[in-house]
């Protein structure tokens, strides 16, 4: 069985799987995924960004993610789920809107006024930590396509088989290490993974 050490060495060894990379520009999910991104940037020498996504949670157990929704793009529901909680997009739209305010609050935390990075015809590589159902990660590609780049990777260390699989449409590229069958958690794929705060989060840009 496979593991990281942490995240840092996640990064390089995904930083190695990216060389051909032309000029890209790195956009981190935050805030794992910032961790991951850093030593791919310094690696290929790009720049590196954030890309705030939030999680769309079920209201009665906010840990359920029924969908997602990055800056820049709008909500991506797993619709499948909500059909089975007896839910559409419209009877949980008061907790997208909470989640509206949390990534604008995070935005000003991460970046200040600053804006994204002009994405139109560069080549982008989205990272995060790992994938479990893949929902920020969606609306994250989906949010950077709008943007219309000349090119999208998704690059993660770890990921459960069927949602790095069903990405594959939303990326033109997908580079992932590890795809285990016993796939339960990001965690679980990480010697040590602690939880980072928003002010690692800005160290990790700051160095960057």
């Amino acid at each position: 069985m496979e593991f990281f050490a942490d995240r840092a060495e996640a990064g390089a060894l995904l930083a190695e799987r990216l060389q051909d990379a032309h000029d890209p520009v790195i956009l981190a999910l935050p805030r794992g995924g910032v961790a991951v991104a850093a030593p791919i940037a310094r690696a290929l020498g790009a720049p590196l960004d954030v890309l705030v996504t939030r999680k769309i949670g079920y209201p009665p157990t906010p840990e359920l993610g029924v969908g997602a929704i990055a800056e820049g793009g709008e909500p991506v529901f797993d619709l499948t789920l909500l059909s089975r909680l007896g839910l559409t997009p419209e009877s949980v739209a008061h907790v997208v809107e909470d989640e509206r305010r949390e990534l604008a609050r995070r935005i000003r935390a991460y970046r200040g006024d600053r804006p994204l990075p002009a994405l139109e015809g560069r080549e982008v590589i989205v990272v995060d930590d790992g994938l479990a159902t893949g929902s920020t990660a969606r609306a994250a590609l989906r949010a950077v396509a709008g943007a219309r780049p000349a090119k999208v990777t998704l690059a993660v260390p770890v990921g459960a088989t069927e949602t790095v699989e069903s990405l594959r449409a939303e990326a033109d590229e997908v580079v992932v290490l590890l795809t285990p069958i016993d796939f339960r958690a990001v965690g679980q794929w990480y010697e040590h993974f602690e939880q980072l705060t928003d002010a690692d989060v800005l160290r990790l840009l700051d160095r960057a």
